[in-house]
């Protein structure tokens, strides 16, 4: 252990990073990438395993620590800060294009500033298109229902269940979600977890991981819940869900 510590001391701040380290901050986002094997990254008092490919984007500020398994790689690169999320932890899950960049990057090992805004600038615009959320479903204002907002979207505890937990009834959620938000609580969440699917579906993933990565049981729920949510027929989306919904935002002809 003590050993890792003196490797992480010794890397240099632009290079990739190999090994786990105890809880810090930093004042930019920043990406957290399992290249291989299995690692735990410590954040809000929460522990994320993280699976190989998998990604984790942190907001400024954030405390986190990350613990690797033996024989496993995680990568850290440092982002500006118009690449943060709006959320302190935003999970992608698996985004294709996020791998191939850094196993480029891994297999560049760019030292320099120069050498190393490529990819940084690569990162960040893979980052945009999937932070754009095709359906609005903003945060609540209110402090608990923003707590339990933060919970729902990556569970599937029933609202009763997370009022419970927050001591709050579910009749004033609702309220505060219907005035905050302009949604009811249920469709909120939906909106939410079909912006998580759509952007696992625009980072290369199947419309099968994609779901999986949203919380639904397959491709088949999440299709339906698409086209409750948008009006496409389910087999139109089954053929190219993206392409099909870029088209039904598209204003009718005049």
């Amino acid at each position: 252990m003590g050993f890792r510590r003196e490797l992480a001391d010794a890397v240099p701040e632009n290079r990739v990073r190999f090994v786990g380290h105890p809880e810090h901050v930093h004042e930019v986002p920043h990406l957290v990438h399992m290249v291989m094997g299995r690692g735990h990254l410590r954040v809000d008092g929460e522990s994320i395993t993280l699976e190989p490919r998998t990604s984790v984007l942190l907001a400024p500020l954030v405390p986190h620590s990350l613990e690797l398994d033996e024989h496993s790689i995680a990568l850290g690169p440092f982002l500006s800060h118009r690449a943060s999320p709006v959320e302190r932890v935003r999970r992608l899950g698996v985004v294709p294009e996020i791998t191939h960049l850094m196993l480029a990057r891994l297999a560049a090992q760019p030292y320099t500033d120069e050498q190393v805004a490529p990819f940084t600038d690569g990162l960040e615009e893979i980052l945009a298109h999937l932070h754009t959320d095709e359906f609005a479903a903003p945060l609540p204002v209110h402090p608990t229902a923003r707590q339990i907002a933060a919970a729902a979207t990556g569970t599937a505890d029933t609202l009763a269940s997370l009022c419970a937990g927050a001591g709050i009834s579910t009749r004033q959620v609702q309220r505060l979600f219907l005035a905050e938000t302009g949604l009811s609580f249920h469709r909120w969440r939906t909106r939410r977890r079909l912006n998580r699917a759509i952007r696992s579906l625009r980072g290369g993933s199947s419309a099968e991981g994609a779901a999986r990565a949203a919380g639904y049981s397959g491709r088949g729920s999440l299709l339906r819940a698409l086209s409750r949510e948008t009006g496409v027929p389910v087999e139109l989306l089954r053929d190219d869900p993206l392409g099909h919904l870029v088209h039904a935002r598209r204003p009718a002809p005049v």
